[in-house]
């Protein structure tokens, strides 16, 4: 049993708050698992009262409908009854809809009527390798094909060697849109490998999850101070200056909560790996250490979206994926560095999501939030997406050693 200093058990260790983080994740899979279902095909995007925001053949986003499908596939392995059906929704409407059967890839958005947006986007097809990945854990019967064919197109079309990550954007057609590339889409497509290889044990996928991460976190944040840039040109030098209008996907300055991302990310590649790369630890603990100095706001909680290049809070909205993705951090730190720090920090990230991210009234959680923590709906519309909050519940239940996949089927008795 791990312990801190000056603090009784971990939370994450003690009989009730693992029943209540698990009635979170149940609450979370009944308020998406039947209401998010668009009996066309894909997944409503849902409003703060759970109903579809728009039923007139609405365009379906690529990562929305993958991570319904890796969410299903962690709700399957758990013996969620209807998670399978989810899954098969799911998979069929990447592999239907969102494939193009023309010029391979996936399409950005989809719609009854094909694509509603034909572009190919790195974020996407990360999501994509995720739920594929994911589906094959559950024995899919798509997931196998979806697997190959997501493998050859990142190879072939993303996949720049000379840098070690991937180009950000293309056409229908696979014309490279120039001068950008976003550490998101290579955040996740980490993420996605790093489940590929736990799916697979083909160790290409390791290699390339640590390349991307040696560029992102121990090159370009370490300059930083382990600040996490986002946005780079082509050679993937800082773009400081960079703006783009979606503030949902490409928000100017830094991301804090990309910070936090990163530190969980890095240290389950760390245990992948074997526990050879000591950078990935040290790196790990010095994001959550910015992010909780810098990120977070001390008069009243939560962290801010973003900061600008002198550290200052840019955009105040707090959202409520940096908190998941802080709480999952903070529980691998204290597997993997356990410290005071990281055991106070994840009480009061928890305690922060209970006072102000949870709808008690509708179910789910509030996505957006003010800088006061009353709930907002200027960046995200409604409740759209299951997968961060649904992550950060069961992350604690499980050993921190890998994906959620992973660590439930090899202890799923444990709950």
């Amino acid at each position: 049993m791990i312990r801190t200093a000056g603090l009784s058990k971990l939370w994450a260790e003690r009989p009730y708050h693992r029943r209540w983080l698990l009635a979170q994740a149940e609450g979370l899979m009944d308020f998406f698992q039947y209401r998010a279902i668009n009996p066309k095909g894909g997944f409503y995007d849902l409003n703060r009262q759970g109903q579809p925001l728009d039923t007139n053949n609405p365009a379906r986003g690529i990562h929305a409908s993958a991570r319904m499908v890796h969410c299903f596939a962690i709700a399957d392995l758990l013996g969620r009854p209807g998670a399978a059906d989810v899954v098969d929704h799911g998979m069929r409407y990447l592999w239907e809809k969102h494939r193009d059967q023309k010029n391979g890839g996936y399409f950005w958005q989809a719609n009854d009527d094909g694509a509603a947006d034909a572009s190919k986007q790195g974020y996407g097809h990360a999501f994509v390798l995720l739920a594929a990945s994911s589906a094959k854990v559950v024995e899919h019967p798509l997931a196998d094909k979806m697997l190959t064919d997501i493998t050859d197109v990142i190879e072939t079309k993303f996949w720049e060697k000379q840098h070690g990550a991937i180009a950000e954007e293309f056409s229908a057609d696979w014309q490279p849109v120039p001068g950008y590339r976003g550490q998101n889409s290579n955040m996740h497509l980490t993420e996605s490998l790093m489940a590929a290889f736990e799916a697979t044990g083909e160790a290409h996928y390791l290699q390339k999850a640590e390349s991307i991460a040696d560029l992102l976190i121990n090159r370009r944040a370490r300059e930083e101070g382990f600040r996490v840039a986002e946005h780079f040109d082509e050679n993937w030098v800082v773009d400081r200056n960079y703006y783009h209008p979606n503030e949902m996907f490409r928000p100017a300055g830094t991301t804090p909560g990309h910070w936090l991302e990163w530190a969980r990310l890095l240290l389950q590649l760390y245990a992948l790996g074997g526990n050879r790369q000591a950078w990935m630890v040290e790196a790990a603990e010095a994001l959550f250490e910015r992010s909780m100095t810098l990120g977070w706001d001390k008069a009243k909680g939560g962290f801010f979206y973003t900061l600008d290049w002198q550290d200052n809070p840019d955009k105040r909205s707090k959202l409520w994926w940096p908190m998941c993705e802080a709480a999952g951090a903070a529980h691998f730190l204290n597997h993997h560095a356990p410290s005071r720090f990281h055991e106070e920090s994840y009480r009061t990230i928890w305690s922060t999501i209970a006072a102000h991210f949870l709808d008690r009234d509708h179910g789910g959680w509030f996505e957006e939030t003010t800088e006061d923590l009353k709930p907002a709906n200027s960046l995200f519309p409604g409740k759209g997406d299951i997968y961060h909050a649904f992550q950060a519940c069961l992350i604690p239940l499980f050993p921190a050693t890998g994906s959620l996949t992973k660590v439930i089927q090899e202890n799923g008795s444990s709950l």
